[in-house]
């Protein structure tokens, strides 16, 4: 069995059993609780095939491992292992049919996005077909990268974490919280700083795997890109929720960047520093 053909095995393994706990539980999340996971899973086993001779997929599984470990933490920490269900399901389930949100269940959440988790490791298959080029400095280069992303975007979730914390004792003891919703720190540079470093992790895997090709463009980038158009679908169903439960959020809209870091508009510093 070639490393691909295992990879499709276990998508097919997990996809199953997302759905049996998803009929099972009547909750949704169980995506989720793979997300940090499958990933990991499916490069390591690029790497596994070369018998872990290959400095380039050994050096693309260590940092899918990192990725994966940090997410798993952050997401284990706010109760995504505990049953909470992802608050935006039950507002799309409350919006459809019972037999509309099985058909989504099964297609988009279950399906579509196992299937999205294959695709954004396959610039190890890149690597592992072309593994006899050698590991240059462009590699070195694009790791380090990788790194600083994986860097931002625990910071960013240390500080959102920060902030709920703070925001929850303080809601507890019946005080009022003087923001509702986060704006500093790396907020202030982007509304969804965490989203930005999350998909360049993974833009910069799929460089690392082109690279391998000798070639820039290749059939893998469609996994980064739909990376990407998922991403803007959440971030805009994010946003949606964000503004109908704080107006005020419409001037943050108004004033900072949605994903991309940048600098804020300077009439709207003050306000929200």
């Amino acid at each position: 069995m070639t490393p691909l053909h295992t990879v499709f095995a276990t998508f097919a393994v997990v996809c199953a059993g997302c759905w049996i706990l998803s009929i099972i539980t009547n909750e949704h999340s169980w995506v989720d609780r793979m997300w940090s996971i499958t990933p990991v899973i499916y490069v390591g086993e690029f790497a596994r095939a070369a018998h872990f001779h290959n400095s380039r997929l050994n050096a693309m599984a260590l940092i899918a491992l990192l990725w994966g470990a940090r997410l798993t933490f952050n997401f284990a920490r706010k109760g995504g292992y505990s049953g909470a269900e992802d608050y935006r399901w039950p507002v799309l389930r409350a919006s459809m049919k019972p037999w509309q949100f099985q058909l989504f269940n099964i297609f988009f959440i279950v399906l579509y996005q196992n299937f999205l988790l294959v695709l954004i490791s396959l610039p190890a298959l890149n690597a592992f077909n072309h593994r006899g080029t050698a590991f240059d400095s462009w590699d070195l280069i694009l790791i380090a990268i990788f790194l600083v992303f994986l860097l931002g975007e625990t910071v960013a979730d240390q500080q959102q974490w920060n902030f709920q914390q703070a925001k929850k004792k303080l809601t507890l003891q019946g005080g009022t919280p003087e923001r509702r919703f986060l704006t500093t720190g790396l907020f202030k540079l982007s509304r969804h700083p965490n989203y930005f470093f999350e998909q360049a992790q993974w833009w910069i895997l799929y460089l690392i795997g082109a690279n391998a090709a000798g070639h820039l463009f290749g059939k893998t980038i469609i996994g980064p890109i739909l990376l990407t158009l998922l991403f803007v679908g959440s971030t805009n169903f994010t946003e949606k929720l964000s503004l109908e439960k704080y107006p005020e959020y419409a001037e943050y809209q108004a004033s900072t960047s949605a994903v991309i870091p940048w600098v804020r508009k300077l009439g709207t510093r003050k306000k929200l520093a």
